[in-house]
């Protein structure tokens, strides 16, 4: 148990930013599981809109560094190309 107050301040701190950052990440893993659901259920036009917030949730998660920049581009960038191909056209030949 800490002794100083500013280490009990610091406990109470980091307990809060942990809810926060827990939160956060739920919220994006939400959005991804949303994504691929509509996909799958082929709402394509769904899974637009929803990625623009997701796009924008992974920005602002690797903005105050709760992921790291390259993870949040490389989640948008496989999610855009999971988008992308479900609205592709089959090849009937």
């Amino acid at each position: 148990m800490a002794n100083l107050r500013s280490s009990k301040k610091d406990i109470r701190r980091t307990a809060r930013r942990t809810e926060l950052n827990t939160q956060k990440k739920s919220k994006i893993r939400t959005f991804a599981k949303n994504i691929i659901k509509s996909i799958k259920d082929g709402d394509v036009d769904k899974a637009k809109t929803l990625y623009v917030s997701y796009s924008s949730l992974l920005d602002k998660a690797a903005k105050v560094n709760l992921i790291h920049p390259k993870n949040a581009d490389r989640k948008k960038s496989r999610m855009a190309i999971a988008i992308h191909k479900s609205q592709a056209p089959t090849a009937t030949a």
